[in-house]
């Protein structure tokens, strides 16, 4: 076994795992309220010795650690930080100020309808008055958000033929009045929320939803947190990781090349 192919195997296969995450963040640069995501990396062991003059066992030596083929990918986690904010003018364009996520009540394919939680705010209003997102989910008032129930009575309606203003607090105004709430959730611990997709989260068992701190911008979306320039040089430092992983392969395979042709003949 050469160990050298292994290590240059792992290291190449894990630099494919973070260019497909890399890759994915720059498709979604311009995705309202996207949060981009980032990878670690796990290494070999510390130590990988052998002790000497070890009298427990009388003439043999016994190993420190283990030998690893390798490193491999060790988690992809998401970059939560706030992204830069756009004002649109648009009275049913929303972004969340700090911390927190709008709730939605999400429809699948098979009509399942559950709670999601999103940062993108460009919402619209249906021929019914029915403040839903770009696919057509209904969004869910504050009293849907912070009990997780994604029902009818929940859904947040207004007269679509007049002019409405939302506060900080999510208080819908319409015609002097208060109308609805938009609302505005967090959860306890982040390790608990996974991507759902469709710019949507799902919140995990574990996963405690508690009123947030944010505050909701009217006519103002929030863009996404990728910085294009920083991705693009991280792109040429995990080409070039990857190049040096061939360059061993290669490297190896002409020593192993010279040892079968060359230095085995007698």
């Amino acid at each position: 076994m050469v160990k050298g192919l292994y290590t240059a195997y792992t290291g190449m296969t894990n630099e494919m795992k973070r260019l497909d995450v890399l890759a994915n963040n720059l498709a979604n640069s311009n995705t309202t309220g996207y949060k981009k995501e980032g990878t670690t990396s796990m290494s070999f062991a510390e130590e990988y010795a052998i002790k000497i003059k070890d009298s427990s066992d009388y003439g043999l030596h016994k190993r420190l650690g283990t030998i690893y083929m390798g490193a491999h990918l060790g988690e992809v986690y998401t970059d939560w930080q706030e992204g830069s904010l756009k004002v649109t003018d648009k009275s049913t364009d929303f972004a969340v100020g700090g911390e927190g996520f709008f709730a939605v009540a999400f429809t699948d394919k098979e009509g399942n309808t559950s709670m999601k939680l999103t940062r993108d705010g460009s919402f619209t209003l249906n021929a019914n008055g029915y403040l839903v997102t770009a696919d057509g989910d209904y969004v869910l008032n504050a009293t849907g958000a912070l009990n997780g129930e994604p029902t009818v009575a929940n859904y947040i309606q207004i007269d679509p033929n007049a002019s409405f203003s939302v506060d900080q607090m999510g208080y819908v105004y319409q015609n002097g009045q208060v109308v609805g709430t938009i609302g505005l959730v967090n959860v306890d611990n982040y390790d608990y929320i996974e991507k759902y997709g469709e710019n949507m989260y799902n919140v995990l068992d574990g996963g405690n939803l508690v009123a947030a701190d944010g505050t909701i911008l009217q006519g103002t979306l929030e863009s996404s947190n990728v910085n294009v320039v920083s991705e693009m040089v991280n792109m040429i430092t995990i080409q070039r990781a990857y190049e040096a992983g061939q360059k061993v392969i290669t490297s190896i395979d002409e020593t192993l090349n010279i040892s079968a042709t060359q230095v085995g003949k007698v």
